[in-house]
């Protein structure tokens, strides 16, 4: 099952709230990483509204959370653009082949027309500062974003934004950098009257306990100072991070070339992805009655249960324990979430805790192989789980039918 804590993502997002204020700018839930929309009359009065990848996620957040919606897309299609000039307030485009495409269409919008809804370009400033490759969109041959050269010339009429998103799950001082190559390639379109916002995309990590929040603070200010524009910030992982968890069940342990296996009714391809992707290594905690002992690491307790903190395999010197490999109940033999040390051998019937999977979790889980899906829950502010979805055999069969 997921659970959500409400206390958690209200958190973070009082965290969000305060530095909007302080730097005079509006920051907005990014759906492509938390859409769970039974949660969002929590987060609304913190936020300013939604950054929606397409027009479903743009519907959600006009349904679910009333406010502003930013939308950004790598392409469009007919329809797209027209149900999203209907209620969208920012529409972003990647390249200047689609801008041209839908431009007339959209200009003659009365939307449009009366200013409610602004329209922008994604670009690219071609400045790396990340480490994992997949999740860089300034590499060569990048799809996401317009380089500098490409706009040279080019007939900008009827624009007012510019749009960047270089960042995962980064600090300031990557910020710092991408805002110095920025002005570089295209601070004359901002210092121009034409362009009013500069939506500077998500993967900050403001709600970490390390984020340089003031130099963020700092680096907007200078921002709306320097251009005159507005700013807009779009994080997804900092509205959700730390705030869910994944309890799974052992199914059975057992022995092979050596490693002792435990396969999990969840899966890390369906319900994990990430731990194969990113690759994303999350903590585990073992629910255990017993009180631990000297030597059997780190242990919390939550709700009336003790969570021990599983070990690394890596730092086997430095700890004490069983190694299991973590695997989950699919046909796929990589299907594995990675070795942990454990205060004990692992039992079938044991409950195993994955830590922060409210983030870049829900929104990418599948049916694969038809692996029962994890419900999903609240746990509200006095303690009481409320389950606002079950899955169901249904749910696998009506998925492609």
């Amino acid at each position: 099952m997921f659970v959500i804590s409400i206390s958690a993502l209200k958190r973070n997002t009082a965290i969000l709230r305060e530095v909007a204020d302080a730097a005079g700018c509006h920051v907005v839930l990014a759906l492509k990483g938390f859409s769970c929309w039974k949660a969002f009359p929590y987060l609304r009065d913190d936020l300013d509204g939604c950054c929606a990848s397409g027009l479903w996620e743009g519907l959600l957040a006009r349904d679910y959370f009333n406010k502003h919606v930013v939308t950004y897309s790598p392409a469009y299609d007919d329809q797209d653009i027209a149900e999203l000039c209907e209620f969208t307030h920012h529409l972003d485009f990647n390249s200047l082949g689609q801008w041209f495409r839908y431009r007339e269409t959209v200009m003659a919008h009365p939307r449009y027309l009366s200013g409610e809804m602004k329209c922008g370009l994604r670009v690219n400033p071609q400045c790396s500062t990340g480490s994992t490759p997949i999740y860089d969109p300034c590499v060569a041959g990048s799809r996401l974003g317009i380089t500098a050269d490409q706009l040279e010339g080019a007939d900008l009429t009827g624009l007012s934004g510019l749009h960047f998103h270089t960042l995962c799950e980064q600090n300031s001082d990557d910020l710092e950098t991408t805002l110095a190559a920025v002005d570089e390639k295209f601070g004359y379109l901002l210092r121009s009257e034409q362009f009013t916002y500069l939506n500077m995309g998500g993967g900050h990590w403001i709600t970490k306990p390390f984020y340089d929040r003031e130099r963020l603070v700092r680096l907007v200010k200078e921002t709306r100072e320097r251009y005159g524009v507005e700013v807009w910030l779009e994080p997804g992982e900092a509205v959700a991070i730390h705030s869910g968890v994944l309890r799974a069940k052992v199914m059975d342990v057992f022995e092979s070339a050596g490693h002792r296996l435990a396969i999990l009714d969840i899966s890390a391809t369906a319900h994990m992805p990430d731990v194969m992707e990113m690759p994303y290594r999350p903590d585990v905690y073992l629910v255990d009655g017993e009180l631990p002992v000297a030597g059997d690491g780190p242990a919390v307790t939550f709700e009336g249960e003790i969570y021990q903190l599983a070990g690394d395999p890596e730092n086997l010197a430095a700890a004490e324990g069983v190694v299991h490999r973590l695997g989950g109940p699919t046909c796929l033999a990589g299907d594995v979430t990675g070795d942990f040390i454990f205060p004990r051998e692992l039992v079938a019937g044991d409950v195993l805790v994955f830590d922060d999977m409210a983030h870049y979790t829900m929104v990418k889980t599948t049916t694969f192989n038809g692996v029962k899906h994890p419900a999903i829950a609240l746990q509200h502010e006095d303690g009481r789980v409320e389950v606002i979805r079950e899955f169901g055999y249904a749910d696998f069969r009506d998925r492609l039918s």
